[in-house]
């Protein structure tokens, strides 16, 4: 069951942070980019190129530290076919170094096309009777809920048969997010609390060894109060968290996220790694050519501010 394998690696690395792989062909070192584009040329396929070998880079360097990566789909489909075989690639050699993917591509829809969805990132697409294949193979995938539950079956049922996750989007580190998600129903409760009571319910049959389910919800670090509120409806369901470090979300913040057991919770961050190099904490100790080194550090420190805050629960 994928929430298992998650938390054992959690436990295992004592991690609970996500690098969230997100690439812009301006956040890759001038040297990759330079023979990339001397190879490929200064071309979509030349940017794809360079974006993978700065992914396998960072991979290297973090893969003892963090129990998983999210790859947000959208950085790779704007470089067209060559960015997505840059996805896939990029998802291949982060699963030989023994890491976890959770697939951030916010997919629904309806029916069957809801199930095409599902088959591509979780499933099995089939060629011919009796003959099937996985596509990207992800371990989870993130998904838009506002169509009701006719379209998050096909994946639940994915989860199922497939051994795999999802996030569903509950309460978004936006800052526009609250035009929908804040409104209050009739009941007096919000959209986002009634979205977590529905999060609870559809992960009922996939609960785990360690009691929490592989239905899970993303609520942004830049919202503690609301995720407090969450935290208290949602008891078995993992919390993705995004927004820390460079959307302004802090170790106190993310925090309240986590049930008593110190689970519960995995914290992503994107730019404030892939981008360490450039930052001011670290661009004075590592050079350009050494990103993947300050990358390193920036996922040691935000594992430990984050262990830190566990502390004082």
């Amino acid at each position: 069951m994928f929430i298992d394998a998650l938390i054992k690696n959690i436990k295992e690395k004592n991690n609970p942070s996500v690098v969230g792989l997100d690439p812009k062909i301006e956040y890759v070192p001038s040297f990759i980019k330079e023979k990339a584009f001397l190879e490929y040329g200064q071309n979509l396929t030349g940017a794809a190129q360079a974006i993978l070998t700065f992914n396998k880079k960072i991979i290297d360097a973090v893969h003892e530290v963090v129990p998983a990566v999210k790859p947000q789909i959208a950085y790779y489909e704007m470089y067209g076919l060559e960015g997505l075989k840059a996805f896939d690639e990029t998802l291949k050699y982060a699963r030989e170094k023994g890491l976890l993917i959770i697939a951030d591509g916010k997919r629904n829809d309806i029916g069957t096309t809801a199930e095409a969805y599902s088959k591509a990132f979780l499933g099995r697409t089939q060629i011919v009777e009796g003959i099937s294949e996985s596509v990207f193979d992800a371990d989870a995938l993130t998904v838009n809920p506002y169509l009701g539950f006719d379209g998050i079956k096909p994946f639940t049922d994915d989860c199922k048969k497939y051994n795999k996750g999802i996030f569903v989007l509950v309460k978004t580190s936006n800052k526009s997010s609250g035009q929908l998600q804040d409104l209050l129903t009739q009941s007096g409760h919000s959209i986002y609390e009634i979205m977590a009571e529905n999060v609870t319910e559809w992960g009922k049959t996939l609960i785990g060894e360690y009691g929490y389910s592989s239905v899970g919800a993303v609520v942004g670090a830049t919202y503690p109060n609301q995720a407090k509120i969450l935290r208290k409806i949602m008891k078995n369901a993992y919390i993705l968290v995004p927004g820390y470090g460079a959307q302004g979300g802090t170790a106190k913040d993310v925090a309240h996220s986590f049930n008593r057991d110190g689970l519960g919770a995995i914290v992503n961050a994107s730019r404030s790694i892939m981008c360490a190099y450039m930052s001011d904490a670290w661009k004075n100790q590592y050079t350009e050519e050494q990103f993947e080194e300050a990358s390193r550090a920036e996922a040691i420190k935000m594992r430990d501010e984050i262990n830190e805050a566990l502390k004082v629960m």
